[in-house]
């Protein structure tokens, strides 16, 4: 079976360049399958973040996007068109050239475009954000002309993957709710391969975090937490793992919350030592389409407390059995559960145990089993003309 993925750029950290990578290597080396990702904006000189294995073939198409921003509007404009007919075109050619019997678009990355693409192959979005967070950026504030042109254009984006991806595959099932216009939807949560170096005994007085310091990832609110957790608790310490623009705000917000015993790290590549070296993970993002960091805190037998946010820590936490989830917002009650779990040795080891358990059943096999009959599934159907 061949399969195609398309994607933006393979030469960039994140879950989503990861789950691409593993699932790719996954596909060809277990199941012999032709697996080929094309990258839009990757240049030649620029090598994957993730290891890709030598079966998966890469075609890199080098559409220099970003000059667009060189120029000033309204040239930026055109240069921008210029940029999408050329996308279009190159994409064309390279799905004519790998023939796939399945291709795949992965996340937001032109998915509506992907999904009208005249070919022989089943067409599958993929979704690595909830519906619910792709159409409302919180993070963003626009005027009152732009917001109505963003409602309109997502309008038209969500109907024409809904009336031409043969299927749309979500993290979550409350995501797969968002869908229902869509002709088949199908839940397949992620996987984590990272290699467990040890299990955490839960004594280490240290809670970890891990992701790109933006946005979306809440770490202002987290240390807003932990500046009621280490005023109670000074003998405990934050780790906060990752880069990304918001460095120098955080930096500033730590001290005006006064939040004590609180380090920031670049990116590890050893980070599986880091969260076997902890006794607690916070993750405190205001969205999630699953969160990898929790399944795989989860699998070094690390409690986790979450907010309950759209739409991830819910499919993966029960709460108060493997961890806690909090409303979404909650600041004091979230400092609250941190501490209830530094308090409580052995309520965190057995949370410990119920975590590694519930790991178990994001299993690498039985996820991309499902992978596998969704593949079969859609290709054992009448083929679209070319």
């Amino acid at each position: 079976m061949k399969i195609a993925y398309i994607y933006s750029t393979m030469a960039v950290t994140g879950g989503t360049e990861r789950m691409i990578t593993e699932k790719a290597n996954y596909l060809s080396e277990r199941y012999g399958y032709d697996v080929t990702i094309i990258t839009c904006y990757q240049l030649a000189h620029e090598d994957n973040f993730f290891k890709i294995s030598e079966k998966v073939k890469q075609i890199n198409l080098e559409i220099p996007f970003f000059s667009q921003y060189k120029y000033k509007y309204p040239k930026r404009l055109l240069v921008k068109w210029q940029m999408n007919k050329l996308l279009k075109k190159s994409i064309n050619e390279a799905v004519k050239q790998v023939d796939p019997d399945i291709l795949i678009g992965v996340s937001r990355f032109k998915a509506n475009y992907i999904s009208t693409i005249k070919c022989r192959a089943k067409k599958i979005i993929e979704c690595h954000e909830s519906k619910y967070n792709t159409k409302y950026d919180a993070s963003e504030k626009h005027s009152v002309p732009v917001r109505l042109f963003l409602n309109i254009y997502r309008r038209i984006y969500f109907r024409t993957i809904e009336r031409n991806a043969d299927a749309v595959i979500t993290l979550t099932k409350k995501d797969k709710l968002l869908w229902k216009r869509a002709k088949y939807v199908v839940v397949i949560p992620n996987f984590s391969t990272m290699f467990i170096s040890n299990i955490s005994d839960c004594t280490p007085k240290r809670v970890i975090a891990i992701g790109r310091l933006t946005w979306e990832k809440g770490f202002g609110r987290l240390i807003e937490a932990w500046s009621i957790v280490c005023s109670r608790h000074p003998d405990w310490h934050l780790d906060i793992y990752g880069q990304g623009s918001m460095y120098d705000t955080l930096n500033t917000l730590t001290n005006t919350y006064k939040a004590h015993n609180l380090t920031f790290h670049n990116y590890t590549s050893n980070i599986s030592q880091e969260y076997a070296n902890s006794s607690i993970c916070a993750v405190t993002s205001y969205f999630e389409g699953f969160s990898l960091v929790l399944l795989e805190a989860m699998r070094h037998g690390v409690p986790c407390v979450a907010f309950d946010c759209p739409f991830g820590p819910r499919s993966i936490i029960d709460d108060a059995l493997n961890g806690f989830l909090v409303y979404d917002g909650e600041i004091r009650l979230f400092a609250e559960r941190l501490c209830r779990l530094i308090e409580d040795e052995d309520l965190r080891k057995q949370f410990s145990k119920n975590a590694i358990e519930r790991a178990k059943s994001f299993d690498t096999d039985i996820i991309m089993d499902q992978w596998k009959t969704l593949f079969e599934e859609l290709t054992s159907q009448k083929r679209n003309k070319p």
